[in-house]
């Protein structure tokens, strides 16, 4: 029997020349993050965070993922927008409890490596990172042949951030009589893609590059739009003393959303008639007949973030977000739970 032909990991379908390229790639995107806090350098075996300056912190911590709006990135083959949507998502999920996000790691996972689709997707990353003060201070980049259909990629992060306990925000002190403000939102966000993506393309035979009047622009552009960060309002009413509790409508929009912070014996009642919904939100309903039920837990209708204020403080409030040039509604209050209630979230 011959030597054996020699099988280098390439022949494997992983090519580490290519991985060093997006490596490179990503230490230069990340260190452009980098605060104070920062120990270590891209590459280490473990990221080092030095938490200075603070008297009693809590850290706050949340992992998520994109989810199947990164088939919208695969069919447009823009990419440099996803990594946006990971950070502002994990942001916004810490921000609603009082938090300032520290740091930033992120997991990306492909079959095989393009380093310059990664390089894109980082950008967005370090953009979101820098907009929101965070440190993209570490992740894994993995290539598997075979586990991911050709030229496709999946994405998660990891968000710390921390908050003073005096300033951490539960919901506890929440109230009936408080009022809820509702932020609006830039578009789906990263929630309910796996049903847009069904009607806008099975159903109604839109491609990624169909132009909607209705919409001002593409099908791709308008899926693509980035899921915005609250964290500076948020901040702000939380330092001036008149923000009660916060809610990140994702998921389950704000049926499962607002309850998550609502002390046992309140609900809220919404006025639907109180702020616009964005035409893609009617354009979904139409095209799939969609239960109201269902249509209320899949998207989050134009409202990204609810804020809770005491009445006392509204005038106040609404100051803030005038000085922030901020775009908000009066959305509905908090009430008592009416015995027996379904649900906590009643929609006048």
């Amino acid at each position: 029997m011959g030597n054996p032909k020699a099988i280098r990991y390439r022949d494997a379908g992983v090519n580490i020349d290519e991985a060093d390229r997006a490596v490179s790639h990503i230490k230069r995107l990340a260190r452009k993050t980098f605060t104070r806090g920062v120990l270590t350098d891209i590459g280490s075996f473990g990221a080092g965070y030095q938490l200075a300056g603070w008297k009693k912190p809590v850290l706050i911590s949340s992992a998520d993922g994109v989810g199947t709006k990164l088939k919208v990135a695969f069919a447009t083959g823009r990419h440099d927008t996803v990594g946006q949507d990971l950070v502002n998502h994990c942001v916004n999920d810490i921000a609603v409890q009082g938090a300032r996000p520290l740091f930033f790691l992120d997991y990306y996972a492909t079959g095989k490596l393009d380093a310059e689709v990664a390089r894109q997707v980082v950008s967005g990353l370090a953009q979101a990172c820098r907009e929101n003060g965070c440190a993209l201070i570490g992740g894994e980049t993995a290539e598997m042949p075979g586990l991911y259909a050709e030229g496709e990629y999946d994405l998660a992060g990891f968000i710390v951030g921390a908050v003073e306990r005096n300033r951490l925000l539960a919901g506890a002190g929440i109230r009936a009589g408080d009022v809820l403000l509702g932020l609006p939102s830039t578009g789906l966000h990263t929630n309910g893609y796996s049903l847009a993506r069904k009607l806008l393309f099975d159903v109604a035979g839109y491609g990624a590059k169909t132009f909607l009047p209705e919409l001002g622009c593409t099908v791709g552009e308008e899926l693509l739009k980035v899921h915005r960060s609250y964290l500076t309002p948020i901040q702000t009413l939380l330092f001036e003393g008149v923000l009660r509790g916060a809610a990140h409508i994702t998921g389950g929009g704000m049926s499962d959303n607002i309850p998550r912070i609502l002390p046992a014996g309140l609900a809220v009642e919404i006025d639907r008639s109180a702020w616009p919904v964005p035409p893609v939100f009617d354009l979904l309903h139409r095209l799939g007949s969609i239960p109201e039920e269902d249509y209320r837990r899949t998207f989050n209708l134009g409202i990204g973030m609810v804020l809770v204020v005491a009445r006392r403080n509204l005038s106040r409030a609404r100051r803030i977000l005038d000085g922030l040039k901020e775009t908000y509604y009066q959305i509905g209050r908090v009430a008592a739970a009416k015995r027996g209630a379904r649900h906590r979230v009643l929609y006048l």
